[in-house]
């Protein structure tokens, strides 16, 4: 998959901005992408992400969660 390839697995920012671009229109189209996001903003696209996705999108999401809560 293309998406695991193009971004660090544990920058928590780069997989917030992928959502945007993967994402944005079909599971993220009524959130705004922040221009600093901090961990707790990214969990909630990984929210998004499980609810308004496809399976691609739920993979991103556990991508997601896992590098934040790595981070704690």
């Amino acid at each position: 998959m293309e998406t695991e390839k193009t971004t660090k697995p544990d920058d928590f920012v780069s997989l917030y901005r992928n959502a945007f671009k993967e994402f944005g229109s079909r599971a993220l189209w009524n959130v705004r992408e922040l221009e600093d996001p901090e961990p707790k903003d990214a969990l909630v696209i990984a929210r998004y992400l499980r609810v308004e996705g496809n399976l691609a999108a739920r993979r991103l999401a556990e991508r997601i969660e896992k590098v934040c809560h790595a981070a704690h």
